[in-house]
């Protein structure tokens, strides 16, 4: 007898329209983190620095199930940096 790893399951199919729907949800997401962060007084400060945000990767949408993030992330569209935060590639 050999020890043959088991085949691997092929990844889930999602429809494309999903997928666009996931990316535009997440880059809005982003993009709303960042500029929040951007804005932020903070120290006393009478106006802002117009420093840029030092965010680059956020938690996902709840509104989209973890394995459309996987899937975005396997194709290169996304990378998964940890700890179940994503950022854009």
């Amino acid at each position: 007898m050999t020890d043959t790893p088991a085949p691997t399951p092929p990844p889930p199919s999602f429809d494309p329209d999903i997928l666009k729907g996931a990316m535009t949800a997440f880059r809005k997401r982003l993009k709303v983190t960042q500029l929040d962060d951007e804005s932020k007084l903070g120290g006393g400060r009478p106006t802002t620095t117009g420093k840029k945000s030092q965010i680059i990767g956020i938690r996902p949408p709840t509104q989209y199930p973890r394995e459309v993030w996987l899937e975005l992330a396997r194709q290169g569209k996304i990378k998964d940096t940890g700890g179940g935060f994503y950022a854009l590639v």
